[in-house]
């Protein structure tokens, strides 16, 4: 026999704490309540045959001070006259709190409601929204709308949030709230002050008008005779994205690895270039228009993750080719196979089709599970004779 007994109905009012609907009431003035729980009662027949677990039942509603019990009367011809629960009313928002223990929580939300009516009102709809996230950052609610406020005072800023001088709050708060800030300042700035093409936490500063540190981009000129310094044979430069857009290297092919010592190993090659690779992301590489005229070549780990990287960068440059990742040297170097954590099982669009049916194997399991060859287990001697092959 199945009745409802004080925990479930506990746990139906928990339910609409988890949904943040208490709490949301608090803000808009909503009227939930009264409401009445869900409550399963006993058949006739199951009062008949078991009548001592029903009337313990009965007991455990009637000592439920948490809410307010209705009951009916039933007659019986063995048992007579008795009451019995026929719904359980929850009178008022305070009874609910009590019923589930989250009245100093309620307390605590009001406190933050009282905040933000006081300091920007217009983020009031957001705690109705997301009420139970605000608890979350109750002790960081006060910081967080006075950034907020600072940022609408000086839209677009134009400087570092370094130098965001707010008392008691540092960058690295900021940065690490940088989701929430998002959320806020989307409500509060006006649409001139929002950059509309930057999303996600990554553009932020972009998106709120800061000054973002430069993306920087790290090659080797792999020619002496395109050397871009007047001085030393390493060529190992870095430049911030926009000095990269401008250079006008007298290369015609450029390589992109992933492994640093595989970028510093890397022979010379005649007319090249090695960029050292930064996994998913080529936003950095968007400008540089002469890229386009280059043969570029890149070499990526065999591994599912490997192939996406290409597939990626491929949707940025359509002169890209990929380099020593083949059925024939994953084969060559099965001693250095290892096994990639979590495989990329998307389709990717833009590999040709001897790439896309290595790609199917990883990621189909044909060859073994989870297979992978890391760029760096390659033997250099094979580096080279791939390169003496392509020029």
């Amino acid at each position: 026999m199945k009745l409802t007994r004080p925990h479930d109905l506990r746990a139906q009012m928990q339910k609409w704490w988890d949904r943040g609907e208490l709490l949301a009431s608090l803000v808009t003035g909503e009227s939930l309540f009264p409401k009445r729980l869900t409550l399963k009662t006993p058949t006739s027949a199951e009062i008949a045959d078991r009548f001592e677990e029903v009337r313990t039942w009965i007991g455990e509603l009637r000592e439920f001070t948490n809410g307010r019990v209705e009951m009916r009367e039933f007659r019986h011809r063995q048992f007579g006259v008795n009451s019995i629960p026929q719904a359980v009313w929850i009178d008022t928002v305070e009874d609910a709190l009590s019923l589930i223990g989250k009245r100093r929580s309620a307390g605590r939300f009001s406190e933050l409601i009282a905040v933000t009516r006081e300091i920007e009102p217009r983020l009031l709809p957001w705690l109705s929204k997301r009420p139970l996230r605000a608890l979350e950052l109750a002790d960081e609610w006060q910081r967080l709308l006075e950034i907020v406020a600072w940022i609408e005072k000086n839209p677009a800023p134009g400087v570092y949030l370094r130098q965001v001088d707010i008392p008691g709050v540092h960058t690295k708060f900021i940065e690490a709230h940088r989701g929430v800030l998002a959320e806020l300042l989307d409500i509060v700035l006006p649409p001139e002050a929002i950059d509309p093409t930057a999303f996600g936490i990554g553009k932020f500063a972009k998106r709120y008008g800061f000054s973002d540190k430069p993306v920087r981009i790290r090659f080797r000129v792999l020619d002496p005779q395109c050397a871009i310094l007047p001085y030393g044979s390493g060529q190992d430069i870095t430049l911030d994205a926009e000095s990269f857009a401008r250079l006008e290297p007298k290369v015609s092919r450029v390589f992109i690895t992933e492994n640093e010592i595989n970028f510093l190993a890397f022979p010379q090659v005649k007319e090249c270039l090695v960029i050292f690779g930064s996994g998913y992301g080529f936003e950095m590489l968007n400008e540089a228009e002469w890229l386009k005229r280059c043969r570029i070549l890149y070499w990526g780990d065999i591994d599912t993750h490997g192939f996406a990287i290409l597939d990626q960068l491929r949707n940025r440059f359509v002169n890209v080719e990929s380099f020593l990742m083949d059925r024939a040297t994953l084969l060559a170097f099965e001693s250095q196979w290892g096994e990639e954590d979590k495989q990329t099982l998307r389709d990717l669009p833009r590999l040709t089709k001897e790439e896309m049916d290595l790609f199917d194997d990883l990621r189909d399991n044909r060859i073994r599970e989870s297979l992978r060859l890391e760029q760096e287990r390659i033997g250099f001697s094979w580096v080279e004779s791939a390169l003496s092959a392509l020029f």
